[in-house]
């Protein structure tokens, strides 16, 4: 389900001030480890810019999943490549910064996943050169995905930044499953 590509542009032509309009497209990376994904997230405006490049890489614990998160190294290099095939098959192992207290844990729940950054506020993120701590919530189903993020003070936890009108509302506009190496589906097998 995660091999898409998804919008919210109904949201956001329904609710301008509150919500930009969002792309996020995730694609199998086949070179790197099994279920590993280029996540690009950009505004509709400028795809060609994407303001969340990252490398997540899902791993079946126990009878969920753990998703890592992982930046890519002057990750600029590799903008466009949801979209360039040759682009993203040179990312690397070596390319990857692991982002420490950054992975979502997932359950399967109603025939679909629900995630949250893992606990322990340790997934900080610099924001107009505030630090704060990530708290990130996603539920996924085959028609789309629901998001919500948001940036707290390490010290008062007060939400610095994140939306205040709720998740983002994002529908499924591409479906990159036929991509998965058939050799990922052993790795997730229970």
């Amino acid at each position: 389900m995660l091999c898409a590509g998804f919008s919210n542009q109904q949201q956001a032509f329904d609710n301008p001030p509150l919500y930009a309009h969002i792309l996020v497209k995730m694609r199998p990376l086949p070179q790197l480890a099994p279920g590993s994904l280029l996540l690009e997230q950009s505004y509709a405006i400028n795809p060609a810019a994407p303001y969340r490049i990252r490398v997540l890489r899902a791993e079946r614990q126990g009878d969920g999943l753990v998703i890592q998160n992982q930046a890519l190294a002057d990750d600029q290099r590799f903008w466009g490549a949801a979209e360039n095939e040759a682009l993203r098959s040179r990312i690397s192992p070596a390319d990857l910064r692991p982002l420490e207290g950054c992975a979502y844990v997932v359950r399967e729940h109603a025939g679909g996943f629900i995630g949250e950054v893992e606990p322990g506020c340790r997934c900080l993120v610099e924001r107009k050169g505030q630090t704060t701590y990530l708290v990130s919530r996603l539920e996924l189903d085959a028609h789309g995905m629901r998001t919500i993020d948001t940036g707290h003070d390490p010290q008062s936890h007060a939400q610095v930044w994140g939306s205040l009108a709720g998740p983002f509302e994002f529908s499924r506009t591409d479906d990159y499953s036929h991509e998965i190496p058939a050799a990922w589906h052993d790795a997730f097998q229970p």
